[in-house]
């Protein structure tokens, strides 16, 4: 598992992402068009993420929520700024392709824990930070095990048991299971479910 971990992951991972931009390409250039009109000129949406140990970078995907804010300059919540393209587009994962950006640059790799907000970090239990002792993925263990329609704890014993789990076999079943699922929508059964609430830490450690 070390070796594979350690030399073939990192080195597949870039090999998959490079072809898998290549052959997303139209994909990807007919979405960033579209988005460009859409959002005036705002295709993409940047963020700061936790990666490997806790390492800071920056996301890139597709935008699929406006700018609109209330009277305060406040944005309006999620749901009220995600757009009717934003949910056609998440609806089959488009808003994800650019993240084989990060992977090619080496902030993330295909498969492992979600990089969730930097917030987060303050309410992980010693459990729970674990998920950070690898690089984060754009698909993982807990994505295929429900995704957004199981709950916060659930998500963070998926994401642990794949940290402990890491394998070629369990990573090519991953794969499969991914593009099963995107092309079922399984997991996203509204545009609530597609939006998490925040995660506020757990009573126990």
């Amino acid at each position: 598992m070390t070796i594979y971990k350690s030399i073939i992951k990192p080195i597949f991972d870039i090999l998959a992402a490079s072809i898998g931009l290549l052959l997303l390409f139209p994909v990807f250039a007919v979405t960033w068009i579209i988005l460009m009109f859409k959002n005036n000129g705002k295709a993409f949406f940047y963020q700061e993420r936790p990666g490997k140990n806790e390492r800071i970078f920056k996301i890139i995907k597709f935008k699929t929520m406006n700018d609109k804010t209330d009277s305060h300059g406040e944005l309006l919540p999620a749901q009220q700024r995600l757009t009717k393209t934003g949910i056609f587009i998440r609806k089959y994962s488009l808003d994800e392709i650019p993240q084989l950006l990060n992977v090619i640059k080496g902030d993330m790799s295909l498969i492992g824990p979600r990089p969730l907000l930097i917030k987060y970090l303050l309410v992980y239990n010693d459990e729970q930070k674990k998920r950070h002792l690898i690089k984060p993925g754009i698909t993982g263990w807990a994505q295929v095990n429900g995704r957004n329609a199981i709950s916060w704890d659930l998500k963070f014993e998926y994401d642990i048991w794949y940290v402990k789990n890491i394998s070629l076999i369990l990573d090519i079943k991953i794969l499969f299971l991914t593009i099963y699922k995107v092309f079922k929508k399984d997991g996203i059964n509204s545009v609530e479910d597609n939006i998490m609430p925040d995660f506020t830490g757990t009573k126990t450690n």
